[in-house]
C-alpha cells in the first residue's frame, strides 16, 4: 500500500505530534504533508521525514501566526495531490481531513476534535478581533460560516473517523453526523514507572503538572491547598505563572518546566502523594504519566480523565469545580490505600506500543476493501 500522512501544522511539538510520530514509525516511508512547517520547534522525530508544505508556508507569519489565515486554509489543504497513495492517514484537530482522494483510496482521519474555532470556541475566537479595525471585525462572523460550511463537507470526505476519547466522539457525530471509533492516543511510557520503596506518606506532597494557562485551572488548586496548608508543587510554565505566584502561599513550590523525556519529571511524579487534575481535557497525558508512576489521581470528573482515571483503584473524582470540591476531595484520598503497582499496570495499557497495534489493525480491517 502506498500511504500519506497528512497533518494540520508542523510547529509544536504536544499530544497531536506525538499521534504523528507514532504514525511515522508505522509507516517509515510515508511523507507527511502539512499546512506550514517549523523544525526549531520541534524535535527530532520528524528530521528525517519528508515534508511536504502548502502555500501558506512562504507568507511572512505563517508559521507563528497561522491562526489569522483561516481563510486560506481550505484552499492550501485541498491543493495537495495525494492521487498517488491507496491509504491517506490525516491526524486533524482542524483541516487535514479536507483533503482531495483518489476516489478508491482510503481515507482514516484521527479526530484529535472537530475545528474547535469554528464550533466550542467560535465566539471566543471572534473575540480576539477586538482591537482590529471595525471592517475586519465585521468580515470575521462571515469567515467564520464559511469555515463551518466548509468544515462540515470536508468531513464527509473521510471514509472511517478515529476518535481520541468518547468526549471527541460525540462532538463528532454532534457536528459531523457520523460515527467514529475511539482509539485512546498514545502516552511515552518508558521514561515512567513507580519507585521500588514508596516514600513516607508525610514526607510527600500533592503535585499539578500541565501549561499555566486559564482552563488548566492552577489557581483552583493553588486556592484549595493555601487553605489546607499542604505542600503542593506545580511542573510547568506559561502566562499564568506571574498570576498563581501571587496567589501562592509559603507551602506552594514552582518547579518551572520539566522534560517529559528526562528524569528529573519523573522523580517528581514518584515521590508525589497525588496527582491534582482539576481541568476537563478531551483526553488529557498527565494523569497517565503519573499512573505510570504509581501515583493516583485526584481528579475532576468530567472530559478525558473519567476514561484514564478508575474511581477508587487508580484515583477519585471530585464534581464541584472549586477550591472545596478540591478540599474534600483530599480529605477523601487520603483514608484510601492505594496499590502503585495495581495503577502502574493500568496506565500501560494505554501505551504507545498499544496504541500503534491498534491503528495498526484499524486500518488492515479497512484496507481490504480496497481494489
Amino acid at each position: 500500500m502506498r500511504i500519506a500522512l497528512v497533518h494540520d501544522y508542523l510547529i509544536q511539538y504536544g499530544g497531536a505530534e506525538r499521534v504523528l510520530e507514532s504514525f511515522c514509525e508505522l509507516f517509515p516511508n510515508a511523507p507527511i504533508y502539512t499546512l506550514v512547517h517549523n523544525q526549531s520547534a520541534l524535535s527530532k522525530a520528524f528530521q528525517k521525514k519528508e515534508i511536504i508544505t502548502s502555500f501558506l508556508q512562504k507568507i511572512p507569519f505563517s508559521r507563528s501566526e497561522h491562526h489569522f489565515f483561516p481563510v486560506l486554509m481550505p484552499m492550501a489543504i485541498e491543493q495537495f495531490d495525494l492521487s498517488y497513495y491507496d491509504v491517506v492517514l490525516s491526524d486533524s484537530s482542524s483541516y487535514a481531513k479536507g483533503v482531495i482522494t483518489k476516489p478508491n483510496a482510503l481515507h482514516i482521519c484521527y479526530c484529535h476534535t472537530p475545528m474547535r474555532y469554528a464550533w466550542d470556541d467560535c465566539h471566543k475566537y471572534t473575540r480576539e478581533f477586538h482591537l482590529y479595525p471595525k471592517i475586519i471585525k465585521k468580515l470575521v462572523p462571515v469567515g467564520m460560516n464559511y469555515i463551518r460550511l466548509w468544515d462540515q463537507m470536508a468531513a464527509k470526505r473521510v471514509d472511517h473517523f478515529i476518535a481520541n476519547s468518547r468526549l471527541v466522539q460525540k462532538r463528532i457525530k454532534k457536528y459531523y453526523k457520523t460515527d467514529s471509533t475511539v482509539i485512546h492516543p498514545p502516552v511515552f511510557l518508558e521514561n515512567f514507572q513507580p519507585l521500588k520503596k514508596q516514600p513516607d506518606s508525610d514526607q510527600g506532597y500533592y503535585l499539578m503538572v500541565g501549561r499555566l494557562v486559564p482552563y488548566k485551572k492552577f489557581d483552583l488548586g493553588i486556592q484549595a491547598f493555601n487553605r489546607l496548608k499542604k505542600k503542593l508543587k506545580i511542573v510547568g510554565s506559561g502566562p499564568e505563572l506571574k498570576k498563581l505566584k501571587k496567589i501562592a502561599g509559603p507551602n506552594i513550590e514552582f518547579l518551572g518546566r520539566l522534560s517529559s523525556s528526562g528524569a528529573d519529571l519523573t522523580r517528581v511524579y514518584q515521590k508525589a502523594k497525588a496527582l491534582i487534575y482539576p481541568q476537563e481535557e478531551d483526553f488529557g497525558l498527565v494523569p497517565l504519566e503519573a499512573m505510570a508512576c504509581g501515583r493516583p489521581v485526584i481528579a475532576y470528573g468530567q472530559g478525558g480523565a473519567t476514561e484514564t482515571v478508575v474511581s477508587g483503584k487508580t484515583g477519585i473524582f471530585f464534581h464541584d469545580q472549586s477550591p472545596a470540591g478540591i478540599i474534600k476531595a483530599v480529605h477523601e484520598f487520603e483514608k484510601i490505600n492505594f496499590n502503585p503497582k495495581i495503577i502502574a499496570n493500568h496506565a500501560q495499557s494505554f501505551s504507545q506500543k498499544n496504541f500503534k497495534k491498534h491503528i495498526l489493525n484499524f486500518i488492515q480491517k479497512h484496507a481490504r476493501d480496497l481494489k
